[in-house]
């Protein structure tokens, strides 16, 4: 009797325990549908129930001659899971001590019924044809970078600075001349045979990518992924990847894993936009999962920007990644505005910006960036200056209009007959001014002119030629027919005051990315800033801003001159934990390891470590995530007539607390 062949299955569970894979007899009936890949049923012994999973691989049964389970069932005949996305999402999951499970959910649609029926009842799609006009037109563009068509043909890594100028699509649409260079280096890649993986931050951003390969490219080969589409269209495009024609797919962050066949470019736009960092667990990037790609699959790598990210110039300057710059550099044409001598010091606004607004309205719509939204964001006491904070709940107060009642920004309780805790006084006074105040201002300031607010609450994409003042919040700036004919940034002393690591690098992206809007020879005026970051926009030299960042940051071991790792949990796991880690990565100096310090729940520690000890720390930490989970499975020991099952369950998710984030985006304690 021959033996049965064995099914090597990863579990689909969020069990940290649980994250390797698990062996499976296949039964007769199943041994024509159980290959690798395809989404399968297993029975777990210890939970007594059945769990979905992933057959990863099919092999022989070992010489242990153990009784193995059989497998359930096989839930769909389509193998979803490639070997390069399962080594892709192993390799991203030990980098970052979490667990492959977690990746895959990220990267593997819900599977839709209909969708799979309709996508095998359709057979393989053709392999796409690029018309020589297109694939001329993407050369002409990718001329403007001596050396990038070879580049991209030599797969190699790549830092590039995108034109900081509007562009104009064939269909007339207006879009980021970034997205013209990256679209043309995907076309350059499809009409080589080669599939293309464009990564955006969001679908603003995405939809530049679409209106820049409409003609270019046949429709049928631009795959869209994000997770905005509805579940049956995200799982049909996923569909789409695992064909063996080549395609480009354009998405958020979940489409660098994208299985596509071929693999001849990843681009990532603007890396250092949060909305590229992953919130769920295990946290990991879409440049690193970039870079872990490239390793395993080949193809080239770009990291494309108007500015330039200290993780990405930390590979520059260690030569992983090579930095190639335009034939001929272009910078918009920046100001650094500041109130003159007599104007009033309180004026948001200086003469020199306001007039340069006033000259550009004659010619087409102004840009005006603020800090935040609304009308009011933050209230303070009109006689001693205390800031306006919530009775209930202690958030801060904001007010939605000129004289309306103040409103808590956490809670959402009005504060009417509010009382300055300090001085007794009743009244409050605007500290700020939000997106919809600065529209009513400059409305009054320029009278019969256009006003446009575009944030949060009021989105908006495009404006056209026409004259209007745009008051935007940060990242939220709609794209201008021919570009702006000035732009003003307000607001930059507040944007610089924030609390936070990487606020000069946020700052100076937020404004190169808005002055990249304006048109060609337009003024950027910034308000009210000085320093290096103010030179560094003004001058156009963010890779050098960078650079320096690297130099301050490397004698205080802040990231991203090392990596760094949170642990959380109860004092208890969290100590056991940093032990184990010094035991394992003797390496670790003594000031390595900050804290462990008392959060709201439990404690938590800061692990700084290089990089060459990445894989030996995830190692350890990971460990101590399973032993932590592993003990709170135990049963607790009782005595008759003690604690109930009901209490043990709550001790056991009690003791559970141990969770492990590498590569913390805030450093906060």
């Amino acid at each position: 009797m021959t033996a049965r062949r064995v099914a090597r299955v990863l579990l689909d569970s969020p069990l940290p325990q649980l994250d390797r894979l698990f062996d499976y007899s296949i039964p007769d009936h199943l041994a024509d549908k159980a290959v690798p890949g395809v989404r399968v049923k297993a029975p777990l012994r210890s939970a007594g129930r059945v769990v979905e999973g992933y057959l990863v691989e099919v092999g022989e049964p070992d010489a242990s001659d153990r009784p193995l389970s059989d497998l359930e069932a096989v839930v769909s005949p389509v193998p979803v899971l490639t070997p390069g996305l399962y080594a892709h999402a192993r390799r991203c999951a030990d980098r970052a001590a979490g667990s492959a499970s977690d990746i895959l959910r990220l990267a593997i649609p819900k599977r839709m019924v209909r969708a799979e029926k309709a996508w095998l009842a359709a057979g393989a799609p053709a392999k796409p044809e690029i018309e020589p006009g297109a694939r001329d037109w993407a050369d002409a563009v990718l001329a403007e970078y001596p050396g990038l068509a070879g580049a991209l043909d030599a797969s190699e890594r790549l830092a590039v600075d995108a034109p900081p100028q509007p562009s104009i699509t064939a269909d007339g649409a207006a879009v980021g001349a970034w997205a013209t260079l990256l679209v043309a280096a995907a076309v350059r890649t499809l009409a080589g045979g080669r599939s293309a993986v464009l990564v955006v931050p969001d679908h603003r951003d995405r939809a530049q990518l679409e209106a820049a390969l409409a003609g270019r490219v046949p429709a049928e080969a631009v795959v869209r992924d994000d997770a905005k589409q509805s579940s049956p269209l995200r799982y049909a495009a996923y569909l789409r990847t695992l064909a063996d024609a080549p395609c480009i797919v354009i998405g958020n962050r979940s489409a660098v894993y994208a299985p596509v066949h071929a693999l001849g470019l990843v681009a990532l736009w603007d890396d250092g936009d949060p909305l590229l960092s992953e919130p769920l667990s295990p946290g990991v990037h879409a440049r690193d999962a970039a870079l872990l790609r490239h390793e395993l699959d080949g193809g080239a790598l770009v990291f494309a920007g108007h500015t330039r990210t200290t993780d990405v110039e930390r590979l520059v300057a260690v030569g992983w990644l090579r930095e190639l710059a335009a034939s001929r550099r272009r910078s918009p044409r920046v100001v650094l505005s500041a109130t003159r001598e007599g104007e009033s010091r309180g004026s948001r606004v200086p003469s020199a910006a306001f007039a340069a607004a006033r000259e550009a309205l004659a010619h087409g719509p102004v840009l005006v960036q603020v800090a935040r939204p609304g009308y009011a964001p933050v209230l303070v006491c009109a006689d001693c200056r205390h800031p306006a904070r919530c009775a209930h709940c202690g958030g801060p107060l904001h007010a939605a209009r000129q004289g309306a009642v103040p409103t808590c920004s956490w809670c959402g309780r009005a504060a009417g007959g509010w009382t300055c805790p300090d001085c007794s006084s009743t009244r409050v006074r605007m500290a700020s001014s939000g997106s919809e105040r600065t529209a009513d201002e400059l409305g009054r300031a320029f009278p019969g002119v256009r006003v446009i607010v575009a944030d949060g609450e009021h989105p908006v994409t495009h404006v056209d030629a026409r004259p209007a003042l745009v008051v935007a919040t940060r990242g939220a700036e709609p794209l201008a027919a021919g570009g702006y004919r000035a732009v003003v940034l307000l607001d930059g002393d507040r944007m610089l005051l924030a609390d936070d690591l990487r606020i000069g690098e946020s700052c100076l992206r937020w404004w190169s990315n808005a002055a990249a809007l304006a048109a060609p020879g337009g003024p950027v005026h910034l308000v009210g800033v000085a320093g290096p970051v103010a030179r560094a926009l003004a001058t156009w030299t963010q890779s050098a801003y960078a650079r320096m960042e690297l130099a301050d940051r490397k004698p205080l071991r802040m990231p991203p001159t090392v990596r760094v790792a949170a642990v959380d949990g109860d004092r208890l796991a969290v100590d056991a934990a940093l032990a184990e880690l010094r035991s394992a990565v003797p390496e670790l100096d003594g000031e390595a390891v900050l804290g462990p310090l008392p959060r709201d729940e439990g404690v938590r520690a800061l692990v700084r470590f290089d990089y060459a000890l990445g894989g030996r720390v995830a190692d350890s930490l990971r460990a101590s995530v399973v032993s932590a989970a592993i003990k709170a499975r135990r049963p607790a020991k009782r005595s008759t007539g003690q604690a109930t099952d009901a209490q043990a369950a709550r001790v056991a998710a009690a003791r559970n607390r141990l969770k492990v984030r590498v590569d913390v985006p805030d450093l906060d304690l």
